[in-house]
């Protein structure tokens, strides 16, 4: 396979090197990175789990059901005046 030599800023490679697993190669690292330019469509999200070959536990699920039910959301700013202020100068 072709390859492609990049230079990278000190903290970049520190980032990407602490990202890996085992021997992993930095290739396998970036592969399983989602960067937000990614196009994400119902396929991909499916096949991440399946990527990493790591799937939801029962007691995953039953956690999130959990959090799903007790999680309220989050306050709106936009209805406190208090937390929201137009400059006058």
């Amino acid at each position: 396979m072709p390859t492609k030599t990049i230079t990278l800023e000190l903290d970049a490679y520190e980032k990407l090197a602490a990202a890996k697993r085992g021997r992993e190669s930095f290739s396998s690292v970036v592969r399983r990175c989602i960067l937000p330019c990614t196009p994400r469509d119902g396929a991909a999200v499916v096949a991440v789990p399946r990527e990493r070959r790591r799937f939801l536990t029962e007691h995953d699920l039953t956690r999130l059901e959990e959090v799903d039910r007790t999680d309220s959301p989050p306050d709106n700013p936009w209805q406190d005046p208090a937390r929201f202020s137009i400059p006058t100068s």
